[in-house]
């Protein structure tokens, strides 16, 4: 399915990686919010489970092995053309994850990868969809990020 001009809303899935009060920033190689910060996520492919996805773009992007996604919110991203006409529309499924093992570094969508503090995440050009979902869900992900079945990475 294509991501421009879809026919259907496509699914999609953020990870959320935590580090002694710091995530997991990349900055988005394309389209859409090429050059603007987010989580890394990915489309869901045919036959695979959210859950799945998650594991394998979080590989994918950053470099690092994770397991335990546990579900933390629901984002839609809806993009009108200036005709009214729908140019992305994607449901993204975002999950705290455990981070089991890897170095991070930034591949395939991210151009670049940053640890950042909790409290200066909103000072970067982040993606819309970011921006709302870490708006609602800081204190949550602060929390969730200190729980023992959820340990931090250092580096």
């Amino acid at each position: 399915m294509a991501r421009l001009y879809p026919t259907q809303p496509i699914v999609g899935v953020g990870a959320v990686v935590i580090s002694s009060d710091r995530i997991l920033l990349i900055k988005r190689k394309n389209e859409p919010g090429k050059g603007k910060w987010s989580i890394p996520g990915g489309k869901v492919e045919l036959g695979e489970k959210a859950e799945q996805a998650t594991i394998r773009e979080t590989k994918e992007e950053t470099n690092l092995t994770v397991s335990s996604p546990q579900l933390i919110d629901v984002v839609n991203s809806i993009e009108f053309d200036e005709l009214g006409k729908v140019r992305y529309h994607f449901v993204i499924i975002d999950y705290l994850v455990r981070v089991t093992g890897g170095a991070s570094s930034a591949s395939s969508d991210a151009a670049e990868l940053r640890w950042v503090n909790f409290e200066d995440v909103e000072s970067y050009d982040l993606t819309s969809t970011f921006r709302e979902f870490f708006r609602r869900n800081s204190q949550k992900i602060r929390e969730s990020g200190r729980h023992e079945d959820h340990p931090t990475l250092t580096s």
